[in-house]
C-alpha cells in the first residue's frame, strides 16, 4: 500500500481542520498548501510535520508536487473551478461542502467526475456525519427495513452565531461565495443526512429570513416542508439565530418503528419487532446521547470520511459520499430557496434540472 500525497486548497480554518485528520491517517501526508493568501499557507504549513510546500495556485502544486489527491476547503463558490482543474490534473478530489453555490455548475460538474469516474478517479464531497457511529447504525436500520416504511421526519439546526461570525470575511453572508445561509452553510449536513434516510424528494414548500443579524444578503433562519417520493413528509428547520445555540437533531419514524439521532449521538431507537433492543443495543455507549463526546470529536469525524476515501481509491469502489449525492443536497438547498423567494412550492425535480434556474433568491430583510 503506497502513500497519498495530498494537496489542501484553502489554509483556513476548515483547511487546517483538514489538515489535521490528514495527520492522523497512516496513508495520508500534507504534501502541498494552496491559498491565494500566501500568509494564510505559511502559517498553516509551520504547524505541519514535514512541512509541506507552499503555493499560490493549484496549477502550480500539480506541476511542482506529485498529487494523488486535492482536497478543496475554499469559500463554497470557488469549489467547482478547483475540482475541474483537479480531476483535469488525474487527481482524485475531496470537496467540502456544499459542492458549490451555483447549482447549474454543479450539475454540470457531476457529469465531468461521472466520466472521471470511469478513468479510476474517486471523487467526493464532505459530509463527514453520515460517518458518525449512530447516523451509520441509524442508515444500516432504514436500509434492511426494520423501521418499515419511514412516513415521516423532522430535522431541526437550532444553532448561535454571533454578528462577529459574519463580519470576519467579506465572503460570509453572500450568494455568490456562501451560496446561502443557515441552511446552505451549516444545515447542509442535515439536509444530507436527510436525504440520506428518507431519499429523493418531489416538492419543497419553503419560507426563509434574516432575523437577528446584518449587512447580509442570505437567511438566518429557514423552514421548510418536504414531500419525498416515497410519500413521507420531512419538517425542515435551520437557523444561526438561536442563542446559545442547542444541539441538532433528527427524528425518523415509521410504520414498525422510531428513532432519534440528537448532537450526532443516538438518542432514542425502537422497533414494534425488536422491543427489548433500544439504542443502547444498536451503538457502543458513547454514541449513545448525553455520553461525553471527544473533544476533537470535528476531526474525527473527517478522518473517517477519510478512512472512506481511502479505501475507495484502493478498491476502486465508490465513496460513501459521492459527487451526486452533493448535487442533491445542493438542489434540495436551492429549492428550500426557490420557493421562498416565489412564495409556494415548487418540483424538485424542476429545479434539479435547471427549469427554475433563473430564479434569484432573496431573503426578506435580506441586506442587499
Amino acid at each position: 500500500m503506497t502513500q497519498l500525497n495530498v494537496a489542501i486548497v484553502g489554509s483556513g480554518i476548515i483547511g487546517a481542520n483538514h489538515a489535521e485528520a490528514i495527520a492522523r491517517h497512516p496513508r495520508l501526508t500534507v504534501k502541498a498548501l494552496v491559498d491565494a493568501r500566501i500568509e494564510a499557507a505559511e502559517a498553516l504549513a509551520g504547524k505541519l510535520d514535514p512541512r509541506p510546500s507552499v503555493h499560490l495556485t493549484l496549477a502550480e502544486a500539480l506541476a511542482e508536487q506529485a498529487i494523488d489527491l486535492v482536497s478543496i476547503c475554499t469559500p463554497s463558490g470557488l469549489h467547482i473551478a478547483a475540482a475541474e482543474e483537479t480531476l483535469a490534473a488525474g487527481a482524485h478530489l475531496v470537496v467540502e461542502k456544499p459542492l458549490d453555490t451555483d447549482l447549474a455548475k454543479a450539475r454540470a460538474f457531476a457529469k465531468v467526475a461521472e466520466e472521471a469516474a470511469g478513468r479510476g478517479l474517486v471523487s467526493s464531497v464532505v459530509s463527514q456525519h453520515r460517518f458518525d457511529p449512530a447516523t451509520a447504525a441509524l442508515l444500516r436500520a432504514v436500509r434492511d427495513g426494520r423501521l418499515g416504511r419511514v412516513t415521516s421526519a423532522v430535522v431541526s439546526m437550532p444553532w448561535w452565531r454571533e454578528q462577529a461570525y459574519y463580519d470576519s470575511a467579506d465572503w460570509r453572508g453572500t450568494w455568490a461565495f456562501d451560496g446561502g445561509g443557515a441552511l446552505a452553510n451549516q444545515g447542509i449536513h442535515l439536509v444530507d443526512q436527510m436525504l440520506a434516510l428518507l431519499g429523493r424528494p418531489a416538492e419543497v414548500y419553503a419560507q426563509t429570513a434574516l432575523v437577528c443579524h446584518e449587512g447580509i444578503e442570505v437567511e438566518d433562519l429557514a423552514a421548510a416542508t418536504v414531500r419525498f417520493e416515497s410519500g413521507a413528509l420531512a419538517v425542515l428547520h435551520a437557523t444561526t439565530g438561536a442563542w446559545p445555540g442547542l444541539p441538532v437533531r433528527l427524528a425518523l419514524h415509521g410504520t414498525e418503528g422510531s428513532a432519534v439521532l440528537h448532537d450526532d449521538q443516538l438518542e432514542y431507537f425502537q422497533t414494534a419487532s425488536e422491543p427489548d433492543l433500544g439504542a443502547a443495543g444498536l451503538v457502543p455507549p458513547e454514541d449513545l446521547y448525553g455520553a461525553p463526546k471527544a473533544a476533537d470529536g470535528f476531526v474525527t469525524g473527517h478522518l473517517r470520511q477519510y478512512e472512506d476515501i481511502v479505501e475507495a481509491i484502493e478498491t476502486g469502489r465508490e465513496p460513501g459520499v459521492r459527487i451526486r449525492d452533493g448535487l442533491l443536497a445542493l438542489g434540495l438547498v436551492r429549492a428550500v430557496y426557490v420557493s421562498a423567494t416565489l412564495g409556494r412550492a415548487v418540483s424538485f425535480a424542476e429545479v434539479l434540472d435547471g427549469a427554475l434556474d433563473d430564479v434569484e433568491p432573496h431573503t426578506k430583510g435580506a441586506h442587499r
